[in-house]
């Protein structure tokens, strides 16, 4: 198995496995491989360092903290979050918006409507609406939030 870091042209990082370079390839030219957090499909391969092990090897030496850094003055101060773990948290979120909505599908945009116009219950709803549609919504004072979803994710929601 090969292990790839892997990049969207959004900028998303991650790992995709494969059995082989060429295996990968083909996938990418099939158009089999997008990203988790956003399900673009213009994935580049990220140079990869190989993992070597080398039997007595010594323990990285540390080096000492800088003077500009936050946490040499201040252990006690907040570590900013990795990227992976904005990622992590996003797809948590996303998953917890699909739990907690309904999917009307096409009919977003009219459920919003009867919804904001007291013709049906308020509820949390979500499904696609075109950005016309979009545009309509909020000129009526109706919020809408466009949630691109990735494919990994959509098929997880019924």
């Amino acid at each position: 198995m090969k292990v790839l870091n892997l990049r969207c042209a959004h900028g998303h990082g991650f790992e995709g496995w494969f059995a082989s370079d060429d295996d990968f390839q083909g996938q990418l030219a099939r158009g089999l491989i997008d990203c988790p957090l956003c399900g673009d499909q213009a994935i580049t391969r990220l140079p990869s360092a190989p993992r070597l092990n080398l039997s007595g090897a010594r323990a990285p030496v540390t080096p000492p903290a800088a003077s500009n850094d936050p946490r040499a003055t201040a252990p006690d101060a907040p570590v900013p979050p990795t990227p992976a773990e904005l990622q992590a948290a996003w797809l948590q979120a996303v998953q917890q918006v699909l739990h907690n909505t309904e999917d009307v599908g096409e009919r977003f945009p009219e459920e919003a409507r009867r919804m904001h116009y007291g013709e049906s219950d308020h509820r949390g709803i979500r499904g696609q609406a075109t950005a016309e549609q979009r545009a309509a919504l909020a000129d009526e004072g109706i919020e809408v939030m466009a949630l691109p979803l990735p494919a990994a994710l959509k098929g997880s929601a019924h």
